[in-house]
């Protein structure tokens, strides 16, 4: 019965903790799909939080909140995208900028808005949702199906996003764009503009990833909160081979290790907490040497494409 009890609490976890990276990760396959890479995934989770709680703390209102976050994600990136498509500077420099830029500003920012103590104004957030007759399955019922509405968002945009990119005819012409940008432009894809859409929505999504934080796990803002997680959904990308749904489950694992080593804290007491912590790390590693060694990306990631030199 123990055994069951801790099962549950270790799945209702990876839920919990496995969704800001779900909605990351998300963000970065899209982007590098198009040839993109959004190496600012961090920063615009920080964002996203911070937006997501302004909105909140300045209405009251969780929805406005989430809004807020999402066009905090939206704003940071187009300026991402400007950088990578208009001025084709190196997007991995561009995105550690976005990284150290958005850390800054955001700390900033959370204390004009909630005062000295940043983050120490409490927000609106949402609430669990519970499915009925599915919340009333034994272990995995209240583990999965009573979870806050950022998680069963998180599975509809995931089914979208694959759905988009593998069966719809944009999805096959944005792939095209981050396979062979050239070769797509002379068949008339509007290249550019794909690109600008799909780093938007990247950052979008990290901003989902930011507003979750705030408002279905901690209700408050706090400085550099994001605590490397963009960077972990960067493992997830390739874990899951550039696809949505693979880059969900490998992000869902990553949030089962990270919901396992606080259980483990708690278990054995004797154990430094500090090995603990870096088990989701490990765990990264590991899972990119044994299962993302053979993994390819886009062929044209990263490469600013250039039309008057085609």
């Amino acid at each position: 019965m123990v055994d069951l009890v801790l099962l549950g609490d270790v799945l209702a976890g990876t839920a919990r903790l496995g969704t800001p990276i779900a909605f990351a990760a998300l963000g970065g396959v899209i982007a590098e799909r198009s040839g993109l890479y959004n190496i600012g995934l961090e920063g615009q989770i920080l964002a996203g939080a911070l937006g997501a709680a302004a909105g909140s703390f300045a209405t009251g209102s969780a929805l406005i909140g989430l809004g807020c976050g999402v066009i905090c994600g939206l704003v940071s990136g187009l300026f991402l995208g400007y950088m990578s498509i208009r001025l084709r500077i190196n997007q991995l420099v561009g995105g550690i900028a976005l990284n150290l830029l958005l850390a800054g500003l955001t700390a900033f920012l959370s204390r004009q808005i909630f005062g000295a103590q940043a983050g120490g104004a409490r927000v609106e957030g949402f609430t669990q949702v519970r499915i009925p007759l599915l919340s009333d399955i034994p272990v995995l019922g209240p583990s999965l199906f009573s979870q806050d509405p950022l998680f069963y968002l998180l599975i509809g945009i995931a089914v979208l996003a694959w759905y988009w990119l593998m069966k719809s005819h944009k999805g096959l012409d944005l792939r095209a764009v981050g396979e062979n940008p050239k070769a797509a432009d002379l068949a008339g894809v509007p290249v550019f503009r794909l690109q600008y859409l799909a780093i938007s929505i990247s950052g979008a999504l990290a901003a989902l990833a930011g507003a979750h934080l705030v408002l279905s796990q901690v209700y408050v803002f706090a400085e550099g909160m994001s605590a490397g997680k963009g960077f972990i959904a960067l493992a997830a990308i390739i874990l899951g081979r550039w696809s949505p749904i693979g880059a969900v489950c490998a992000a869902l694992f990553f949030g089962f290790c990270d919901a396992a080593q606080f259980k483990l804290q708690f278990s054995s007491p004797e154990v430094p907490y500090q090995l603990f912590l870096i088990l989701p790390y490990i765990a990264s590693l590991i899972a990119l040497v044994i299962l993302g060694a053979k993994a390819s990306a886009p062929a044209s990631v990263g490469l600013p494409y250039d039309r008057e030199h085609r």
